[in-house]
């Protein structure tokens, strides 16, 4: 049936048959090779036999059996005949995809002694080339496409300008783009604006600007984007806004994402009237505000502690006709948190539920915060697990949280429990864990035990911050253990941590503690004679007020 159907050039029928004949059978590998006899003894015509072939193999590809779809691409070849182009693209792509890059290679080395294969199908291995981090490998073979017979297009440069640019290899991808230029190919304004977005964070503005006036690139939309959006995260909101004027004065109108990215800019520097009056002059252009562009604003207000403002605009994008995703519901929870008004946070995630919108790992997150801080440890931890059950991945902030409201109560069973639970789920403890922890060992002047355990962590592999370092010393000098503290602070030298006023306030505190005259004075000595050592000078005047340090 499969033959007639093909001979009389009705092929979509064919491959109907095909596919209810391979997707419904759940057979051996020896069904399958047995189907591949009947197909090749019962042809009458070779032409039509390949095109069932090469059918088969694609109905293979579909329904994701690679190895059947290569073992007859094999049988194929032992009698001379091969699938069509666009099956063995759509084969490439899926060994490509599960990263079987030496069969794919194999199969298009076979095409090439076809007379088959494109520009295109170099370009999926350059991109798979560079999706592994291969960049070597994919620029050897961009260089090396000639050699196959193909010229490199306009697609096959962007792959590997754009995966050396945002691995920031900056010169060897404007080199790329300069090798396009001399042989002919146009630089599109979306590969240019990707490489000046690179540039703008790698090397400034300024520095991509020069890049700009090389290429002599019109100035187009997607060009001032990337230019006002780096500006904006810089926070020079004066050079980005005079931007936005240049692009009026062009005919070239801002677009959404451009006054988002300048609502943002404003935001970021507290400039909250600013960052309005630009979001009116965007619906006055026509242009809506998207939930990015809600979220930003709302973020702003819930920095600055003004929630209802904030729970206004939450609420305006409802009426917008908006959907509010799972940052923008995580967003307003935080602040709502951040103010101790945790009902209001568990109402929103009613809301989240109500409106089918999931809670995520970070959701999840501010919610084991929130309630830590305020001292129900026992119900983050609840919430932790739920999180776990779930099926979501704990990450070191969700543990730090509980283990930090538990070493604060003094709860230190508790607390290592959960340490130790977190290599279980394969996350590592931070400095910030470790901190947490510490601090409790600290507060409940059990500094013995706080010791061994900071021991253990640089056994581990820790490295301390000038935050870790001040909990300890503060532990110690609280107890007037000057030797223990003055260690430390040599520990912290040695690293090339410099002590701030806090380190020389604590050592201070331990000075009065051991009744020794002039406290502050001495504090200083001690602390000046141990990063003497190691070739740091400090002068009194910078204590307690500032850390400021010559080296």
């Amino acid at each position: 049936m499969v033959h007639i159907l093909v001979a009389g050039n009705m092929n979509h029928k064919a491959v109907d048959l095909l596919q209810f004949l391979i997707s419904k059978s759940n057979c051996s590998e020896d069904w399958h090779l047995y189907l591949f006899d009947v197909i090749e003894d019962m042809h009458r015509d070779r032409r039509v036999l390949e095109i069932v072939y090469s059918m088969l193999v694609g109905c293979y590809v579909k329904e994701n059996m690679v190895d059947m779809a290569v073992k007859l691409v094999n049988r194929m070849k032992v009698i001379n005949v091969f699938p069509d182009i666009g099956v063995c693209n759509s084969l490439i792509k899926v060994l490509l995809k599960l990263k079987m890059m030496e069969l794919a290679w194999e199969l298009f080395e076979e095409m090439l002694k076809r007379g088959m294969g494109n520009t295109c199908m170099v370009s999926l291995f350059i991109h798979q080339h560079c999706a592994e981090g291969s960049l070597e490998s994919a620029c050897k073979l961009l260089i090396e496409m000639p050699k196959f017979g193909f010229r490199p297009d306009v697609v096959a440069y962007s792959i590997v300008i754009d995966a050396l640019c945002k691995k920031s290899f900056l010169k060897e991808g404007i080199s790329a783009m300069f090798k396009m230029v001399q042989i002919g190919i146009r630089v599109d304004p979306v590969l240019f604006s990707c490489a000046l977005d690179s540039f703008c964070k790698m090397k400034g503005s300024s520095e991509a600007l020069k890049l700009f006036k090389v290429f002599r690139f019109a100035p187009n939309i997607f060009v001032y984007s990337s230019f006002i959006s780096n500006l904006c995260s810089d926070g020079r909101m004066a050079e980005a806004v005079e931007l936005v004027q240049e692009m009026s004065e062009l005919s070239i109108n801002p677009d959404s994402y451009v006054y988002t990215a300048v609502i943002g800019g404003f935001c970021k520097v507290d400039n909250l009237d600013k960052a309005l009056a630009y979001l009116g002059a965007m619906l006055k252009k026509g242009f809506e505000p998207t939930t990015v562009t809600y979220t930003v604003l709302i973020d702003a207000y819930c920095k600055i502690g003004n929630l209802d403002m904030a729970g206004y605009l939450f609420g305006m994008v409802e009426r917008e006709g908006l959907d509010r995703d799972v940052i923008m519901y995580n967003t307003l929870m935080d602040g709502y948190w951040k103010k101790g008004y945790a009902h209001k946070s568990f109402q929103l995630l009613n809301m989240m539920r109500h409106a089918n919108v999931s809670p995520d790992a970070a959701t999840y997150n501010i919610i084991i915060h929130g309630l830590a801080r305020r001292g129900f440890v026992e119900e983050s931890r609840k919430i932790l697990n739920e999180l776990i059950r779930r099926g979501f991945s704990p990450d070191a902030f969700s543990f730090t949280s509980v283990i930090g409201g538990f070493s604060k109560e003094g709860n230190f069973e508790e607390a290592i429990l959960l340490w130790s639970h977190m290599s279980e789920h394969g996350v590592r403890p931070d400095v910030v864990t470790c901190s947490a922890l510490l601090h409790g060992y600290c507060k409940a002047h059990r500094m013995g035990e706080a010791n061994s355990l900071f021991h253990k962590m640089l056994e581990a592999g820790l490295d301390p911050d000038l935050v870790l370092y001040n909990t300890l010393i503060h532990g110690f000098c609280n107890e007037g253990d000057i030797n223990e503290a003055c260690k430390l602070i040599t520990m912290m030298a040695e690293c090339g941590i410099i002590p701030n006023d806090i380190t020389y306030k604590s050592l201070v505190r331990a000075f009065e503690k051991k009744w020794i005259s002039h406290p502050a004075e001495n504090a200083f000595i001690s602390m000046q004679q141990i990063l003497l050592e190691y070739g740091v000078h400090v002068d009194k005047s910078q204590y307690p007020s500032g850390s400021h340090t010559e080296t």
